[in-house]
């Protein structure tokens, strides 16, 4: 089979990471992907933050928790209560995705191609990744201007996503789950 289409049918959500740190070579490689992916009239409106300072890791998780405590949803009030639950993972990376905003494009579609462009590409190098939509909730309320500051976040782009990189855990690759039927039907 084909390796892109192999790496997309192999590409799992993964959220259990060894504490072994992915090295600078392959991270490069998967922003380098990100870098490449399509966007709307050229616009490449994105801009890419590499944590691996595991304090403001922590820091990201325990405040989005905070957040979400008092969610009007179901299953993040049950996340952020739940005290052994890490919003990133303890994934010893983490991407975060901002896109410059301008209305001639869409914003979320294009980070969205960066971001699943890094995804394939480090399944390809055998690094595990997730995809976190979440991350948005730490970027609200007062203090915004300031953890985008921290986080060297530049003026006029906005965190849509995050990605955690590192070294699976789980023994195997998790098996896919049934792909829904009647998703799909040509006009000729």
């Amino acid at each position: 089979m084909n390796t892109v289409l192999q790496n997309i049918k192999n590409r799992r959500s993964i959220r259990k990471y060894k504490e072994i740190q992915v090295e600078q070579e392959k991270i490069e490689s998967i922003i380098e992907a990100g870098l490449f992916a399509p966007s709307g009239h050229n616009a490449q409106p994105w801009h890419f933050t590499v944590l691996q300072d595991k304090k403001i890791i922590d820091k990201i998780s325990l405040e989005t928790k905070e957040s979400l405590k008092d969610s009007e949803t179901p299953i993040f009030k049950r996340m952020a209560r739940n005290e052994k639950f890490h919003m990133l993972y303890n994934a010893p990376t983490v991407i975060v995705i901002s896109g410059k905003k301008e209305k001639a494009y869409s914003m979320e579609a294009d980070l969205g191609a960066a971001t699943q462009n890094m995804l394939l590409a480090s399944e390809s190098l055998g690094v595990s990744t997730c995809w976190i939509g979440l991350i948005v909730e730490y970027f609200k309320g007062e203090n915004k201007e300031n953890k985008y500051k921290e986080l060297e976040i530049p003026k006029g782009y906005e965190v849509q996503y995050a990605v955690t990189l590192g070294y699976s855990s789980l023994e195997g690759n998790p098996k896919p789950h049934q792909r829904k039927e009647n998703t799909v039907n040509y006009i000729r």
